[in-house]
């Protein structure tokens, strides 16, 4: 049995590493100034982010249709046996629905759909787990049993230097906002059952930062460092990491439009594993 692997763009993969793998990235949209865009891949999103910091204005984001997954996966059956799609966590879009309706207008076609209730890094350390699987021979549904124990034990951790992209997304209000900048006040975000919450709020970044890594499980085995134009943080907060936790394996990545938005530039996060 040969099984194809797909995902959403929400996994910030590697161009070549997915062209590599032969997996398929189904993107996520968003509507920015008036124009219609199809979220890329890990390296292209800083133009992104310095026009919204540069504006007012505020995009809005949406899933896959499912026709998107629908064709993906028609394709996908051409030279495959069997499909895997992992995808962004149900509690933060809509995209897992898109695809379980791409499915059932396949009808007995093989398809298997995980929802990771994970994002970013955590979904892309899932997709890595599911290609080594299918290059081991197991089936799709061998590698969705494995995938959702495994989701139960990775971790989301992010803070971001200024709350005001949050009150433009919805997440606060303008005065909460306005108040907690001018009080120097940094979230502490966590990834709990599928959903990003608000565990904490810290006077200043050092403060915010130290508190993520104090949070990080010491029987972690994989750390993904995420930033938003912010890669002289990230690599320091990498060397804290490294020397913390030296049988840990640490890598920098970044955030796209569709996770980020709502963050905004110099976000700081850990996706663990």
């Amino acid at each position: 049995m040969t099984v194809k692997i797909i995902t959403d763009s929400t996994s910030y993969l590697d161009k070549e590493y997915a062209k590599k793998e032969n997996i398929t990235v189904v993107p996520l949209n968003y509507i920015f100034d008036g124009i219609d865009y199809q979220e890329g891949f890990k390296g292209e999103f800083d133009e992104f982010f310095h026009k919204l910091e540069s504006t007012k204005l505020f995009p809005t984001t949406s899933q896959p249709a499912a026709g998107d997954f629908y064709q993906a996966f028609v394709e996908g059956l051409k030279d495959h046996d069997e499909i895997i799609a992992i995808v962004l966590s149900s509690k933060i879009s809509g995209t897992f629905t898109s695809a379980q309706m791409a499915k059932d207008m396949l009808e007995d076609k093989k398809v298997t759909i995980v929802d990771s209730l994970n994002a970013a890094s955590t979904l892309k350390f899932l997709v890595e787990d599911a290609v080594a699987m299918a290059k081991e021979g197991k089936t799709g549904e061998e590698i969705a049993e494995v995938l959702n124990e495994k989701k139960k034990h990775l971790d989301v951790l992010i803070t971001t230097d200024t709350l005001e992209y949050l009150s433009r997304g919805g997440r606060l209000s303008s005065v909460q906002s306005s108040i907690g900048n001018l009080l120097n006040i940094k979230p502490i975000i966590r990834l709990i059952d599928g959903e990003l919450k608000l565990i904490e709020k810290v006077r200043g970044k050092n403060k915010a930062i130290g508190k993520i890594v104090d949070l990080v499980n010491p029987n972690a085995t994989r750390i993904a460092v995420c930033h938003i134009l912010n890669i002289e943080e990230a690599e320091k907060m990498k060397e804290k990491l490294q020397e913390k936790f030296p049988n840990t394996t640490v890598t920098i990545e970044d955030l796209g439009p569709v996770v980020g938005s709502h963050l905004g530039p110099k976000t700081l996060g850990l996706c663990i594993y």
